[in-house]
């Protein structure tokens, strides 16, 4: 199960409190007191796992440690250790606490989350020429703590959309050899998956339904990955009663969810087309023309019928080298 949206509490390490000392060494005077330690601070660092988000389904706190406090004969507290939470590239980190956030959108980039306390002075930074024997101190500054969501958005150059059981699965794994889940029966895929042709990955999005954007069926789950795809393919099935009809509830509910996704580049593709005569194929063909849509036909039962698929791919795979 992919786990892609989590809320968590995040606190970095208070600081070490600085020590009260004074020499204890014979015909040796004055403040000997160290700085204590600093908190460890709270990291996230971008990893290519998907997964990486899995253990937050019950972790539901990051913390890191304090710093030690500051001993006498000037030895100062050791700094804690920084704690760094894996989390997958296209994650968005929601602070909820001061209603910012940043985003993971490269593997090993690393961002700062919650900073660790410096840790207080011991009273030897105290001493002067009118006070020999400070008894100040400083106690460690606390570190942040904050209450954090980790969303995930999926970063992919294609994403492959439609209504349940149009084939997405199906092309995902002949392209890619992604090994999703692929069944005659609705909401086969329960969480997106990617695969890689050449240097482009392929995001295979859940089936949408008819008021996915309003929650039903799987409603608006995964509609968040479609926002970071580059293009999209839009499969229509051959099986349909109506394609077109099917085709505007997906554009519908896109639109309906965030209006920016239907101005996308879109490919609309007819799959399964194997199991229609060349008049069926022609007339649902000519229903798109005459609303101005291009549509493919192609069935991965033929190489011939998949090679529009494979043209597209070319293409994208060109301009993306060029940018």
């Amino acid at each position: 199960m992919l786990i892609d949206d989590v809320t968590v509490k995040v606190k970095a390490g208070d600081g070490g409190r600085g020590a009260v000392a004074f020499n204890k060494n014979l015909m040796e005077l004055g403040p000997v007191g160290g700085t204590g330690g600093r908190g460890g601070s709270v990291y996230v660092i971008g990893v290519a796992d998907l997964g990486a988000l899995r253990p937050f389904r019950t972790k539901k706190e990051v913390a890191a440690r304090n710093g030690e406090d500051g001993r006498a004969q000037f030895v100062d507290g050791k700094s804690a250790e920084d704690v760094v939470v894996r989390l997958p590239v296209g994650t968005v980190i929601h602070n909820l606490s001061k209603e910012k956030e940043m985003e993971i959108t490269k593997i090993d980039e690393r961002l700062l989350i919650a900073k660790g306390g410096q840790g207080g002075r011991g009273n030897f930074h105290f001493r002067s020429s009118t006070n020999t024997s400070p008894k100040e101190f400083e106690e460690g500054k606390k570190g942040e703590e904050f209450e954090v969501r980790f969303e995930l958005k999926l970063i992919a150059d294609v994403g492959l959309i439609g209504l349940p059981n149009v084939g997405k699965s199906s092309l995902l794994n002949a392209l890619t050899k992604a090994n999703a889940k692929v069944a005659n029966y609705p909401f086969t895929t329960l969480e997106p998956n990617l695969g890689v042709w050449s240097d482009l990955v392929l995001a295979d999005v859940p089936g949408l339904i008819e008021g996915a954007a309003g929650g039903k069926g799987l409603g608006i789950k995964f509609l968040r990955h479609i926002e970071r795809t580059k293009v999209l393919f839009h499969l229509v099935s051959s099986e349909s009663k109506n394609p077109y009809e099917d085709y505007q509830v997906v554009r519908k509910e896109l639109e309906n969810y965030n209006p920016a996704l239907t101005k996308k580049p879109e490919y609309v593709f007819l799959s399964k087309c194997d199991v229609l005569n060349s008049v069926e194929q022609e007339k649902i063909i000519n229903d798109f023309k005459k609303q101005g849509i291009k549509i493919e036909p192609f069935s991965l039962y033929d190489d011939h019928l998949e090679q529009p698929v494979l043209d597209v791919l070319d293409e994208i795979i060109k301009q993306k080298r060029a940018e």
